[in-house]
């Protein structure tokens, strides 16, 4: 029927899929479609709303396609949980041919202006598609479109105070929620808490329901250490909106962390069930849950949880992880065999790649191996620790803590530390010392192989970065460079989001002109 409404006013290619999977076939195929009308209920599988985080995910579509959710669903937990998403539009069924002209029309006519900026956005060229908001803004056309666009980009780009400016500029004008919001983004992201928590509770007093803001406002409590009141807030979120994924999983890590493991438990659950047939599904639920199970002595779910891990998920980090967490639970029941056969199977893994591992992980790990014997490898995992983490004085004295634990003698653990802190020391001074000297290229060589030795060590990478700007400033940008650049300072952000110096340097990087 919506096809033949379609057909009617003039639209000629048209793709019909019966159900999702068909539907993430056509988008995977490269058309770029101007319109996506998808339903909430899609039978066996995934829903629309699971359909529309696969494709913004996997950006199978950019700003210029409009996405519509058609439904007949009116309860608020698909309504908002579909609206935390940000479709274009929602229509209600039922529909009548005006009033899906009338509304594709309008969106369509908005998204036409995206075209060139969404091809910059996916080139990953940055200050082209910023050029291109500024040229579109100066058209009147799509400004409320753009703005966002064009804020978000500064926001990933490492341009909070420009960000900044543009957010204050806009809130001059009209108090819009998201703008607020992301003001308050931008305060994070420049250390400045209590400004983005002021914010952000400005936001909710006047829309309950806006769930970024509450999520936010989250992460910077979490950044001070309140966990008491993250897990208040996202209490009330996960009962306004119970759908997110993200949002379930992030109430489990922190109410773990706290020890109130029954809300931790409901929460890995609930994660669990919504990920079923998501792209984000990630193995971090069933890790959680697995934990909460061995804590809670139920060691043979958490055993099953840890075997779903392996054979779900292709991924080395987190089945180095259940590998270790397996290992704990052996541990603690007493079963010596099993103990001794996963030392091995972990030690052989962590000898392939010892940077494989988390801090976390690698922690847990090395007391793992210490206490199943194997002190050979826990001391070479803490040394591992040791060089990615050398300037983290509490870090370090939690190693020293593990070696005390192990029996090690505080003179023996000490000179393994300043053994493993002096080399990595000795490794950037050398680096640095090359880019003093003009040898740039030597400097990259040299910092590109110790990145690639210890790639969780925030200096090195950092060193790196500003080596490859040096050398960028003298010779002009290099795009390989400038994505190899780009992957040190997202690692930098993953290892500490409030480092000052990523944000430096990806403002520098942005200004570097081409050849």
């Amino acid at each position: 029927m919506l096809r033949e409404m379609l057909k009617n006013f003039g639209s000629k290619n048209i793709s019909v899929a019966a159900n999702a999977k068909e539907a993430i076939t056509f988008l995977e195929q490269g058309d770029k479609y101007d319109a996506v009308l998808c339903d909430y209920n899609l039978g066996q599988g995934k829903n629309g709303q699971q359909v529309f985080e696969e494709a913004k995910f996997r950006r199978l579509i950019g700003p210029a396609t409009a996405w519509i959710i058609v439904t007949a669903e009116k309860t608020s937990d698909m309504v908002i949980g579909a609206a935390e998403y940000m479709p274009d539009d929602y229509i209600i069924k039922p529909i009548n041919e005006a009033a899906l002209r009338s509304r594709l029309e309008k969106v369509i006519a908005k998204k036409s202006e995206l075209q060139d900026i969404e091809r910059a956005i996916f080139a990953k060229n940055f200050n082209t598609a910023l050029t291109l908001c500024d040229k579109a803004m100066g058209t009147g056309k799509a400004n409320n479109e753009i703005l966002r666009i064009k804020t978000n980009l500064l926001l990933d780009i490492g341009r909070y105070d420009d960000a900044k400016e543009l957010f204050n500029k806009i809130l001059s004008v009209r108090d819009v929620p998201w703008a607020k919001t992301g003001l308050a983004k931008a305060a994070f992201h420049l250390g400045e808490m209590e400004t983005a928590q002021r914010l952000l509770k400005e936001v909710i007093s006047e829309n309950r329901t806006y769930m970024e803001a509450h999520d936010w406002l989250v992460k910077t409590y979490q950044q001070q250490g309140d966990l008491e009141e993250a897990q208040r807030i996202l209490l009330r979120c996960t009962e306004t909106s119970p759908n997110s994924m993200n949002r379930q999983k992030m109430l489990g890590e922190i109410a773990h962390k706290r020890g109130d493991l029954d809300v931790a438990e409901k929460a890995y659950r609930k994660t669990i069930k919504l990920g079923e047939n998501s792209i984000l599904n990630t193995p971090i639920a069933h890790l959680g849950l697995a934990k909460i199970c061995t804590e809670k002595d139920n060691p043979n779910e958490a055993l099953q949880l840890l075997k779903n891990v392996r054979k779900e998920f292709d991924d080395k980090a987190a089945n180095l992880d259940a590998k270790v967490m397996e290992g704990v639970i052996y541990q603690k029941s007493g079963d010596h065999v099993n103990i001794r056969k996963t030392a091995e199977e972990l030690a052989a893994i962590l000898q392939e790649d010892p940077n494989l591992a988390s801090t976390e992980v690698a922690i847990e790990a090395a007391e793992f191996l210490f206490k199943a014997g194997d002190k050979k490898s826990a001391e070479s995992m803490l040394q591992t620790v040791v060089r990615n983490n050398h300037d983290n004085d509490t870090l370090i004295d939690q190693v020293k803590e593990i070696f005390n634990h192990a029996g090690m003698t505080a003179d023996k653990a000490q000179n393994i530390i300043d053994t493993s802190r002096s080399e990595v020391v000795d490794i950037n001074n050398k680096g640095v010392t090359l880019a003093k000297e003009g040898k740039l290229e030597e400097a990259i060589q040299w910092l590109r192989n110790a990145k690639a030795m210890l790639p969780n060590n925030k200096q090195i990478l950092l060193n790196f970065t500003h080596a490859a700007i040096l050398i960028m400033q003298k010779n002009g940008k290099n795009d390989n460079l400038v994505s190899e650049t780009r992957e040190c300072l997202k690692r930098v952000g993953i290892l500490d989001p409030l480092e000052q110096r990523r944000i430096q340097y990806q403002s520098t990087l942005d200004t570097i002109p081409n050849r």
